[in-house]
């Protein structure tokens, strides 16, 4: 090794800094909750998040995800391409195929249920990603109405008034609870790719975060409360373990 190279000082990592280890994408995260260095699979945003208890430690953990390189490329392997939205693509809506179609006029994206002929459809304005973000808005209006619905039942049922609900572009989770605080309503947000799933499945996360509004963590009385207002729990938490890579990959 040089003296130049001795003398070079090292890039200095941080917090949200994107690096490649040998073309296979990482994003640094610091966390100071973080016992340990880890690495996790983001499927969102197709990259492997490797984070560290401080931003000190950030060198480790780039070490760390170059030992492991084997485990990196077999999990970004498994992630399914990308859905990009066009005109005659079918996707899975409420868990049925659905088509999306090209509107002839400017109109506001719009969702056709299917008949006893056609599937469902749902129709936008424009092209490339003019008609991609129309699908998207008319996805998120979708599952607005559907979530709104489901909440408005559990939430009934648990004796509490309906929280705010927001649908969002969530990355990391499904959905989130804020319980109401010193005279501030309680607030619920919801990933718009829940709408693609079937119904129950919807269900069981709007269930899940009306359970929050009666207990904040995760012990046995919020699962009790969860399984009352969602009886098939296991099946739906399955289902979304199984096909939630999936969800994200679309839009």
């Amino acid at each position: 090794m040089s003296l130049r190279t001795l003398l070079t000082p090292r890039p200095r990592l941080d917090h949200g800094d994107r690096i490649e280890i040998d073309g296979l994408p990482l994003r640094l995260r610091v966390h100071a909750g973080a016992r340990r260095i880890s690495l996790r699979l983001d499927s969102r945003e197709r990259v492997v998040v490797a984070t560290a208890p401080d931003r000190a430690r950030l060198a480790d953990a780039v070490s760390f995800a170059r030992q492991r390189q084997a485990w990196i490329a077999a999990q970004l392997s498994r992630l399914p391409e990308p859905i990009r939205f066009a005109p005659g693509q079918m996707i899975a809506v409420e868990g049925r195929p659905c088509r999306l179609e090209r509107a002839a006029m400017r109109i506001r994206p719009t969702f056709k249920p299917a008949t006893a002929d056609e599937p469902a459809r749902l129709l936008a304005y424009g092209e490339g990603e003019v008609f991609a973000r129309g699908v998207v808005r008319g996805l998120k209006a979708l599952a607005q109405d559907r979530l709104v619905a489901r909440t408005a039942v559990h939430a009934a049922a648990l004796g509490q008034p309906l929280p705010q609900i927001s649908i969002t572009d969530a990355k990391a989770r499904w959905g989130s609870c804020k319980q109401a605080h010193r005279g501030e309503p309680a607030q619920i947000r919801y990933s718009w790719r829940l709408v693609l799933a079937p119904p129950a499945v919807l269900d069981y996360v709007a269930a899940h975060e009306c359970a929050h509004l009666i207990e904040a963590n995760h012990g046995p009385g919020f699962w009790e409360i969860n399984a009352r207002l969602h009886p098939a729990l296991k099946t739906s938490r399955a289902w979304l373990k199984t096909h939630g890579t999936s969800l994200h990959a679309a839009g």
